[in-house]
């Protein structure tokens, strides 16, 4: 939310100010073309796809052959407790009830040990582990450790159940720190299931890059549950994480890359102290499940920052059905987002989501259930999908970003965004809205100090359907002047309560549209191709609305009986200007008027600061802006 600055200016300022707000007054409601290009780059980055994105980064190392073994030619390896035998001694050592494994191949293991699997091999080919019946319970280490190997696979054989379990301590500065750690790049895969305790620090990890194909993997970490360094990619099986770190990571910030978390298909279920999914780049979900726990929850503290996911570049959320219930932002990432074809379900004590240069919203549907603010960018940019928003500040937050600059635009050209929102309903803090498209319906606030629509440098509309209510205090709606399409906007002499169906009527009596008042309002705007400008339009209370369009909208069913307010299309409240108007280039809406025949404006404040005593002055500054006679600036 952000408050509107106060109107009271100092007594040397406020007669040049009213006449320089003429020169400009032209300029006001327009981006520049620097700010028109950083936009169009901003989007362009935000609306990559998840081919495209992955297209840039390293590819993934695993196969569809992976899950393929044969009994025939694998290496049978018995644990049992601190000891263990192998079918064959060439390329396998046991020493003390440690196996360790030093060619490549395919290698059987079942039984129980209190030790340690260790793989370590420098040979071309892929050493393949069966799990087949397998609990490893080492207290002084992970319970698997490869520490060298072409790739390796872990195979979770069909029917069976394996534990693995670590120490409950490391060192500060040990590589293997994980119940199941890999140096190499490390595949997991078959249809059997897996627990894994990390109890000292993470409890799957790879210094070089990990996929899950399939199996029920159940973890359980100190930190970290899943983390592969180079990236993290799940194409399918059930997983359940329960981590005091992040759940599922990727750290490669070395890399560009590298470091990406990619969700393909499976069901996850993660719950986190910290992060869910944690990517030091990239995170692309475009298949299967995926429930986020991070941080306790939307009802905790925010402060401690754990996020639902975080991405140190652009999160594209493409496919898949996706919940997250975070203390901190449900997504967040440095740079980018695009939501295009993800259901996503967001709760938080903070941001829904917050993409500190862009976000795109092309596809899908993104409800945010609970949030101080939905949606927060630099820039955004909405073309198809469906958003729906609840919050108890901003709606939809345009603002600079916390890093550079950005060109502070919402724009929205088609889709249908639903928002229910304490604060402003749209907001964009030093920039403009423009509406060419699409359904917007906002329930904006109750209190006087913000507006249901907040746009700087004003609002545009040429297309699509715009209906706000909310309070009056702070109502604006799109610029008469230089809006395409017609607005009117009502203010009523006294707020409608929840529930009341308001009807917009023209001037033959048509009912043109209804909304049913989510909450109280005392002021409803409205655009739509079949409003004309210098018409006069009523607003309408009782009746009963038509069939649902988009939230509270509806098609008009039976107007009411009761006048609540009358308004004339073109004479809204011009949003660059903030309430009360003041834009003499048009669209007054009951805003000051510009001088007539050199005479002061009767509206005028009376309490205008007086000057000093003792006359001017001497620190009168000499730079005083000129009128340059243009005012395209």
């Amino acid at each position: 939310m952000t408050s509107r600055p106060k109107t009271t200016k100092l007594w040397l300022l406020a007669a040049p100010a009213l006449a320089f707000s003429l020169v400009l007054a032209g300029c006001s409601g327009t981006a520049s073309g620097d700010e028109t290009t950083a936009a169009a780059a901003s989007s362009s980055e935000a609306s990559q796809t998840a081919e495209q994105v992955l297209a840039a980064n390293q590819d993934a190392h695993d196969s569809d052959d992976d899950a393929d073994w044969s009994a025939d030619g694998a290496v049978a390896i018995s644990l049992d407790g601190t000891s263990a035998t192998s079918s064959r001694s060439d390329g396998v050592t046991v020493k003390d009830g440690t196996v360790t494994i030093t060619a490549a191949g395919t290698y059987v293991l079942k039984g129980d040990s209190t030790k340690q699997v260790v793989v370590d091999s420098t040979a071309d080919g892929k050493v393949k582990l069966v799990l087949d019946g397998v609990t490893i319970a080492n207290a002084e280490g992970p319970a698997i450790d490869i520490q060298a190997a072409d790739e390796a696979v872990v195979i979770l054989a069909d029917g069976t159940t394996n534990a693995l379990s670590d120490a409950t301590s490391y060192a500060d500065d040990a590589d293997a720190n994980a119940a199941l750690y890999s140096k190499a790049d490390l595949t997991i895969t078959g249809t059997g299931a897996l627990t894994v305790d990390g109890k000292g620090n993470d409890a799957i990890a790879s210094s070089d890059g990990l996929v899950i194909q399939s199996g029920t993997i159940d973890v359980t970490a100190v930190d970290d549950g899943i983390r592969g360094k180079d990236y993290l990619v799940v194409r399918g099986g059930t997983i359940t994480v329960d981590a005091g770190g992040d759940a599922l990571k990727s750290d490669n910030d070395e890399d560009a890359d590298r470091g990406y978390v990619d969700l393909a298909g499976g069901k996850i279920t993660a719950t986190s102290g910290d992060e869910g999914v944690d990517a030091a780049t990239d995170v692309i979900t475009t298949g299967g499940t995926l429930s986020i726990v991070a941080g306790g929850g939307s009802g905790e503290d925010p402060n401690a920052g754990a996020k639902g996911v975080s991405a140190g570049v652009i999160a594209v959320f493409e496919g898949g059905t996706i919940t997250i219930d975070s203390a901190a932002d449900a997504v967040n990432t440095d740079k980018y987002a695009h939501y295009n074809g993800a259901d996503v379900t967001l709760s938080t004590g903070d941001d829904g989501t917050h993409a500190d240069l862009a976000m795109a919203i092309s596809g899908g549907s993104v409800t945010v259930k609970k949030a101080n603010e939905g949606l927060e960018a630099a820039a955004i940019d909405i073309t198809d999908g469906t958003v729906d928003i609840t919050t108890s500040d901003d709606g939809i937050n345009v603002s600079e970003p916390d890093e550079g600059t950005g060109a502070q635009t919402l724009t929205i050209s088609g889709g249908t965004v639903l928002v229910d929102a304490e604060g402003d309903g749209l907001d964009v803090n030093a920039g403009t809205i423009t509406q060419s498209g699409g359904t917007v319906v906002v329930s904006g606030p109750t209190n006087d100090g913000n507006g249901a629509l907040d746009a700087d440098k004003g609002m545009t509309i040429s297309g699509g359907v715009l209906l706000a209510a909310g309070s009056s205090g702070m109502a604006v709606a799109p610029s008469a002047d230089d809006s395409k399409q017609a607005t009117v906007e009502f203010t009523l002499d006294s707020a409608a309560q929840a529930g009341t169906v308001l009807t917009v009527v023209d001037a033959d009596g048509k009912a043109l549209a209804s909304l049913t008042l989510a909450k109280q309002a005392s002021n409803v705007v409205y655009s739509s191709s079949e409003l004309s400008n210098g018409t006069e339009y009523t607003l309408t209370s009782g009746g009963n609305a038509g069939t649902t369009i988009a939230g509270p909208l509806s098609e008009a069913g039976t107007a009411g009986s009761t006048t609540v307010a009358t308004a004339t299309a073109g004479e809204q409240t011009s949003s660059e200007m903030g309430p009360g108007g003041g834009n003499f280039g048009g669209g007054g809406g009951g805003g000051g008027q510009p001088p007539q025949d050199g005479e002061r404006p009767t509206d005028m404040p009376t309490d205008m600061p007086q000057p000093p005593a003792g006359g001017m002055p001497t620190d009168v500054p000499t730079d005083m802006p000129q009128d340059s006679g243009s005012a395209g600036s």
